[in-house]
């Protein structure tokens, strides 16, 4: 290979090298910025599945408005810290109307998720914290949302949007304006890899 050749091709993997560097810094950031609601069902039955819809919905008419006038994250999770007891009463108590006799764990805890989307909104992979509610086992598939800003909370007030608490490059890169698909695949190796480094594992 000529020497030309081989400086194009050195270019271009430094270009593509810096590019995602850059995405994965922006990327980084964006966990720091939101809190997500994850409900974790008993089992993958119909029945389990159908119980996970219920305590989420139970939960999202127990939690209407509590996030109003929350400025930022660490806002958001001393509201829910202070809630949780509420929020596990609520849960359990749908279980048991419902018929079961699963546990319900209710915890504020940082969590991996991979890379997700929810409506018009895709989170990159990486370590966020997260309202997580297990039922029974916590075997089967699960819900998510975003519930600060509270995209999926029902709001009093006017609540937070995504353009309040991320900047213009984060915002671009969760509504898909411009072509992640393959810059999102890399950074879930990425996050994967880093996560065994780190010792974590991932849930």
């Amino acid at each position: 290979m000529k020497l030309f050749e081989k400086s194009l091709c050195l270019a271009l993997i430094l270009t593509v090298l810096f590019s995602f560097t850059g995405f994965a810094a922006s990327c980084e950031d964006i966990p720091n910025r939101v809190l997500r609601l994850h409900v974790l069902a008993n089992s993958d039955s119909d029945k389990d599945q159908a119980l996970k819809l219920k305590v989420r919905d139970r939960v999202l008419k127990v939690s209407a408005g509590m996030l109003d006038n929350i400025t930022d994250k660490s806002q958001a999770e001393d509201q829910v810290k202070a809630r949780l007891p509420q929020i596990k009463a609520a849960a359990e108590d749908e279980v048991k109307k419902q018929g079961y006799r699963y546990s319900v764990d209710v915890e504020l805890t940082n969590m991996y998720f991979t890379t997700r989307q929810y409506d018009t909104v895709t989170l990159p992979a990486g370590q966020y914290d997260a309202l997580r509610i297990t039922i029974g086992s916590g075997r089967g598939h699960n819900w998510w949302c975003v519930i600060f800003p509270p995209m999926c909370l029902p709001a009093a007030e006017k609540p937070e949007e995504l353009n309040d608490v991320l900047n213009r490059n984060q915002l671009q890169i969760v509504e898909g304006k411009g072509d992640f698909e393959v810059k999102f695949l890399t950074l879930e190796w990425y996050e994967k890899i880093k996560s065994l480094v780190d010792g974590e594992q991932a849930s």
